[in-house]
């Protein structure tokens, strides 16, 4: 094979040195920067387990399918006031189950993040988050179903609101947004009073905006009174909406979210879940580009434990760690 011909191709696996330092983890699309890295560095090309890239499945199509199902599902609600839950369970929770395999960052982000149908793809988008991070908390299949069941269904309340505070292209007035937390008392009653549904599913509905320190809403509970799943929810709710193209906002780029996201571990959203998330998204990000607050681009190598957002990066023949350059940081993902 032609080495210009690895643009496009998918590694397997991870391609590694003598010493385990990984030079390009598994799951990466093969670009021509790659190519040149593997032409420059006289790696056999014999050592490379590819997959044609083009004939990979991404997660969009299931996401676009699990936002039409869910969109039904409230146009439903909102006509019934219940949950539909065993069209839920038989048609959108396995969907997301799928769509939560698919390994790269890229496609976790790529299908959750368009700024159409926002209110609807929310919902799929924060059931595939909480059901990673259900995984990554080592959840058995049905502590995981429950979970990944209360995530799509936090938001069902907001059919109760009104179309013209829903849709708002902008900042809400004190009266609007006053008007809006109540989405989740509504929710919490609309699932309470659905025969079927477990009644975690309610908590989560009525909890994923309530803070470790106490001051979120609609209750101001502390951390301590504060269902698992809702903290859980929390952290995919915050992580999905901060990431989100909106009518009225650009997406918050990924390297700032999980900046924030770190921050936020201590005192907003419950540590042990938001370190293991931003732990796991950025070991995911191995491989990405990155441009560096000195305006180089630079390629993610090592993810750390226990400093996950300082990685060690390659920039031109540089390796950067940095934990140890506290003048430099990441800027953004490129791409």
């Amino acid at each position: 094979m032609e080495i210009d011909n690895l643009i496009g191709c998918k590694l397997k696996k991870d391609l590694m040195m003598g010493n385990g330092l990984v030079l390009i983890p598994g799951d990466t699309v093969l670009t021509r920067e790659h190519a040149e890295f593997i032409r420059r560095h006289h790696i056999p090309l014999d050592r490379l387990e590819l997959v044609d890239a083009s004939e990979e499945p991404t997660n969009e199509p299931l996401i676009f399918r699990a936002t039409e199902e869910i969109r039904e599902v409230f146009h439903y609600m909102r006509r019934k006031e219940s949950v539909p839950i065993e069209e839920v369970r038989r048609n959108i929770i396995p969907t997301i189950h799928q769509a939560s395999e698919f390994p790269s960052l890229y496609s976790v982000l790529s299908g959750l993040q368009a700024k159409d149908d926002y209110t609807y793809r929310h919902n799929i988008g924060v059931g595939v988050i909480a059901t990673l991070i259900g995984k990554w908390l080592k959840m058995g299949e049905e502590e995981l179903g429950q979970l990944t069941t209360a995530a799509t269904l936090h938001d069902v309340g907001k059919i109760r609101i009104h179309d013209d505070i829903l849709n708002k292209p902008g900042r809400y007035t004190e009266e609007e947004y006053a008007i809006m937390k109540k989405h989740t008392v509504f929710g919490y009653d609309i699932i309470r009073n659905t025969a079927g549904v477990d009644p975690v599913t309610a908590l989560v509905a009525l909890q994923h905006h309530e803070r470790e320190d106490g001051r979120g809403y609609p209750h101001g509970i502390p951390g301590s009174k504060i269902a698992y799943f809702s903290k859980i929810v929390g952290v995919a709710d915050v992580f999905h909406a901060m990431t989100s193209k909106r009518v009225y906002k650009e997406a918050t780029p990924f390297y700032q979210v999980m900046q924030q996201m770190v921050t936020d571990g201590f005192g907003k959203l419950d540590p042990v879940i938001c370190n293991v998330f931003v732990q796991r998204m950025m070991d995911m990000s191995v491989g990405s580009e990155v441009l560096l607050t000195d305006g180089r681009q630079a390629r993610i190598l090592i993810v750390h434990a226990g400093d996950p957002i300082n990685p060690t990066v390659l920039a031109g023949s540089e390796y950067i760690d940095l934990r140890k350059r506290h003048e430099l940081n990441i800027d953004r993902l490129v791409g």
